[in-house]
């Protein structure tokens, strides 16, 4: 989970742990409390596994004769990051998870995005029709405030499906938008095919009535059936 946070922030610029630390909190404080002590360690592991690299800023950012290490995104990081996007199974569901995967929905195709939140939402239904069947078992034997709290957990669930609901629905509505020019090339291409079309209609027409196709100057009007050529003007 922070390892993609970390990554996910790292892939807009390289920074240096203090300013890292100030980015999660702002990103993932309303929605985990991380702790800043686990940070660093996270840091190592993604340096050694070659996704980051640690870098001495040098003396011109030395802060009270401490120098700021500057943490990079290397190619293989941006991969680690891109794979960590696309997964959107169960464990993208879960309370944990989910609010540092939304917290990066912007950086996450449209196709994941839509199944992490029907998965969420699929998740707290279940969730909710569990706490319904509790309270309709246990309600008589609970005291008020048990009770107040029970109901107080299950309306914040039918409210975070209501609020899922609603994104689903607009990540539906959002269709790609078709290429410029898409538009005028098939209209184009109908245009191309309707006029053929009507070439070969025209031809096949003068054929039948015993005309020589695709010649205008040969008609079918004699008396007797036979082709005869307009004569000069008078």
């Amino acid at each position: 989970m922070l390892e993609l946070a970390v990554l996910a922030l790292l892939s807009e610029s390289p920074m240096h742990g203090y300013e890292l630390r100030k980015r999660l909190a702002a990103v993932l404080g309303s929605f985990h409390r991380f702790s800043y002590g686990s940070l660093y360690p996270c840091l190592r592991r993604l340096q050694a596994s070659g996704y980051v690299t640690a870098d001495d800023a040098g003396a011109a950012a030395r802060i009270g004769g401490r120098s700021r290490v500057v943490y990079t995104l290397t190619g293989e990081g941006k991969e680690k990051l891109s794979e960590l996007l696309g997964e959107g199974g169960p464990s993208s569901w879960e309370d944990e998870m989910f609010g540092v995967r939304f917290a990066f929905f912007s950086k996450t195709d449209a196709a994941v995005r839509l199944r992490i939140l029907e998965g969420r939402r699929g998740r707290l239904e279940e969730r909710g029709e569990k706490v319904r069947s509790a309270l309709s078992r246990t309600q008589k034997r609970l005291d008020s405030y048990t009770l107040e709290l029970q109901r107080h957990g299950l309306e914040s669930v039918e409210r975070e499906v209501r609020w899922l609901s609603e994104l689903i629905e607009t990540e539906r509505a959002q269709k790609p938008a078709s290429p410029p020019g898409a538009q005028l090339l098939s209209t184009s291409s109908t245009e191309l095919s309707t006029g053929s079309s009507t070439a070969e209609a025209a031809s096949a027409a003068g054929g039948s009535a015993g005309g020589i196709p695709g010649d205008p100057t040969i008609r079918a009007d004699g008396p007797d059936g036979a082709g005869t050529s307009p004569g000069p003007e008078s």
